[in-house]
């Protein structure tokens, strides 16, 4: 079998590869105040992998979101997780003058992942020459969710209400993003104040994106209910997914790892859904040919008690 095709078989949920990964891989940013850390995990074989760049939630770092990260790379995928410099593990102080930056520092981060691919690649033993570096998708979790969109070509709006800068980056083909907040005319007194960077516009985001938005994510940061966070399906171009789970909070049923105090709705099988159903997205949003989404979503669709519902356009 040739490493194409090697490439374009996707590891089954019941024979998933080992993984191996390095951590910290340290990136040079002397204009970022401290380098930038970042785990990599990929399986230990296969060539051709395609990639995933992930964008943590607030406070959380390289280290979380195992249940995703694990199994991606278990299934075929380079994994590259940034610590952005709102982790708890920096303890960045408040009055840190990046503070006010950081939601575009963390942008700047994920661009700065792609740009170190050699870096990334050679820190791994065996895994040099195994990346196909022309299939990349970004992921992300809540504020990761934010900063991994605008990378698919989302902006965010200033003071006037008209678009800021594009950051789009052409070398990301797809995207995941799980829990990405809505637009920014429902914001609370305290959101509009402290997260100025919420404002987003989603008509410019146009690859193929799996948006995941729980029907009972009730955020503290929007006057809406729930609903807001499907803004980013309603209020962008076609080729997006919308994935809404049912009872499904904030963490979605666990997703930033096992056991997590901070997660309130722990659902073990709500969480193997994403893993299934994100894995299966961007496998078919990188590989045209793959069958996985479709056989993903008429599984679902005929499931007699499913935990959630999807909708394409």
């Amino acid at each position: 079998m040739s490493p194409s095709s090697l490439a374009s078989t996707p590891k089954s949920a019941d024979s998933p590869a080992t993984v191996i990964s390095a951590q910290p891989v340290v990136l040079s940013a002397p204009d970022r105040g401290q380098d930038l850390q970042v785990r990599v995990s990929a399986p230990a074989t296969g060539d051709n992998l395609p990639i995933i760049v992930f964008s943590h939630g607030f406070g959380w770092s390289m280290n979380g979101y195992a249940p995703l990260a694990d199994y991606w790379a278990a299934h075929g995928f380079v994994v590259l997780q940034p610590t952005h410099l709102d982790s708890r593990t920096l303890g960045l102080p408040a009055d840190d003058p990046r503070t006010p930056r950081i939601w575009r520092i963390r942008i700047e981060d994920l661009t700065r992942v792609l740009d170190g691919l050699d870096v990334l690649e050679a820190a791994v033993r065996g895994l040099a020459g195994r990346i196909d570096r022309g299939r990349i998708a970004v992921a992300g979790h809540s504020w990761g969710a934010q900063t991994a969109s605008t990378l698919l070509g989302a902006r965010v709006l200033d003071s006037d209400g008209l678009p800021g800068e594009d950051l789009s980056d052409p070398r990301v083909k797809a995207g995941v993003l799980l829990a990405l907040t809505g637009l920014g005319d429902d914001l609370t007194p305290f959101a509009a104040e402290h997260f100025p960077f919420l404002k987003p516009s989603f008509d410019t985001m146009t690859p193929p994106a799996l948006i995941v938005a729980g029907d009972n994510d009730q955020s503290h940061l929007s006057t809406r209910g729930p609903d807001w966070f499907t803004d980013p399906y309603t209020h962008s171009p076609a080729n997006k997914s919308l994935l809404t789970l049912f009872g499904a909070e904030h963490s979605l049923g666990g997703i930033p790892g096992y056991e997590v105090a901070e997660t309130t709705d722990e659902n073990p099988a709500r969480v193997t859904l994403i893993q299934h159903l994100t894995f299966a997205f961007l496998r078919s949003a990188l590989y045209p040919d793959d069958t996985s989404w479709k056989a993903a979503v008429t599984a679902l669709e005929e499931d007699p008690n499913p935990l959630g519902s999807l909708r394409s356009k």
